[in-house]
């Protein structure tokens, strides 16, 4: 199992912060802007290049990453800890790092990873279903593993994977709760005819025709009937009577 320190440098630049112009300015260098915080100092705006940050995302160790970031002629320990994505091209547009003190815990979340078949799905015809892909941990950031991987081969119906049965290691304390499901084996869901009964009371529960609707036809034809003038044959045969 990997752990997230990789080999990785980000390069940073101090830049001014403030207002919107200021940000699309550094877009426009080719950089994106970030900000800098933690380890007991004062947060920084900075400009980076948004190549090497998408080396650490795309990395093994994903945003959990321990990197060296230079800074103003510093190195420090630092992590991604958000990010932002322009939503329709998909570009990196800002970008949030902290400093890691590699003798304190942090919190992070870590994917499940499941390994092997189930045997449900194998023997039994059923589906993997996974309802639970990160769980959260604490520990030191040289301990943080890239993945929690679990074998699911022993998995059939009625038994449900739980927090509680993920590998656990000494160096690593589980946040999530024990009781969580991650996974399961169930059926294909098939779609059931609704029975007589159930189509009987869907039919009733249906709104009628608004009455005002019947109204307002019935009242169109009778103005209708009154406007119409009366033929003259018709009148002839009242005057002989």
């Amino acid at each position: 199992m990997a752990t997230a320190i990789e080999t990785n440098v980000l390069e940073a630049h101090p830049r001014e912060s403030g207002n919107k112009n200021e940000a699309r300015r550094v877009r426009r260098d080719g950089k994106i802007p970030g900000v800098v915080y933690g380890a007991g100092k004062d947060s920084l705006p900075v400009s980076v290049d948004p190549r090497q940050v998408l080396r650490i995302l795309h990395s093994e160790t994903g945003h959990n990453t321990i990197f060296d970031l230079t800074l103003d002629g510093d190195r420090t320990k630092a992590m991604i800890v958000d990010w932002q994505y322009e939503p329709i091209k998909g570009k990196l547009l800002h970008i949030d790092l902290k400093r890691i003190a590699m003798d304190k815990t942090l919190k992070v979340s870590v994917p499940i990873v499941l390994k092997g078949e189930a045997e449900g799905v194998k023997t039994q015809g059923g589906i993997l279903e996974q309802m639970f892909r990160e769980v959260e941990l604490e520990c030191l950031p040289g301990d943080i593993p890239s993945s929690i991987e679990v074998d699911i081969s022993h998995l059939t119906f009625g038994k449900v994977l739980r927090v509680s049965d993920l590998p656990r290691s000494e160096k690593v304390k589980v946040l999530s709760d024990p009781n969580q499901p991650v996974a399961h084996v169930t059926s294909v869901k098939e779609e059931v005819a609704p029975t007589p009964e159930a189509a009987a009371e869907a039919a009733a529960a249906a709104p009628a025709e608004p009455e005002v609707i019947k109204k307002g036809k019935q009242e169109t034809e009778e103005e209708g009937a009154e406007a119409a003038p009366e033929k003259p044959e018709k009148a002839e045969k009242k005057e002989k009577k």
